[in-house]
C-alpha cells in the first residue's frame, strides 16, 4: 500500500468515526446551554414588557421570544453592554426625551405615569437578561 492510500484510509476511518459520533448522540457538545431561570423581578419585567396594556415594548422593539415585534426601535439585545450602567437604562424608560431629545417617538413610562418606578426596575432587570 503506497503512502497516500494509507493516508486517505485514516482520514476516512477518523471522519467516519466522527459523524457516528455525531449521529449516535454521544456527542452533547452541540447542544445549547439552559438558560437560567428569571428571578420574580426579572418575570414580572418580562410581563410588562410583553404586555399590550403596559409597557408594550413588542410594538416597537424586536427582542428574544417575543412574536410580531415592530421595527419602530432598536432591537432589545446586548442590554448590559449597551447601558453599563442600570441607572441610564432606567432614566431612558422614565423619560427618554432626556437622552433623545423631543422628538422621540417612545413615551415617558415614568414621566407620563404609564409605569411605577418599581415596574420600571422590573423591565430593567429583565431587559439585562437580553
Amino acid at each position: 500500500m503506497t503512502l497516500k492510500i494509507r493516508m486517505f484510509n485514516k482520514a476516512s476511518a477518523a471522519i467516519v468515526l466522527a459523524m457516528g459520533l455525531a449521529f449516535s448522540g454521544a456527542s452533547h457538545a452541540a447542544e445549547p446551554a439552559a438558560k437560567p431561570a428569571l428571578t420574580p423581578d426579572q418575570q414580572a419585567g418580562r410581563d410588562i414588557a410583553f404586555s399590550k396594556s403596559e409597557g408594550n415594548c413588542l410594538a416597537c422593539h424586536a427582542m428574544a421570544g417575543g412574536t410580531e415585534p415592530g421595527n419602530v426601535g432598536p432591537m432589545l439585545v446586548a442590554m448590559k453592554i449597551r447601558y453599563p450602567d442600570k441607572e441610564d437604562l432606567f432614566k431612558v424608560l422614565w423619560d427618554p426625551r432626556e437622552k433623545f431629545g423631543r422628538g422621540i417617538i417612545m413615551p415617558p413610562f415614568g414621566d407620563h405615569k404609564i409605569l411605577t418606578k418599581e415596574q420600571i426596575n422590573q423591565v430593567v432587570d429583565y431587559l439585562y437578561t437580553l
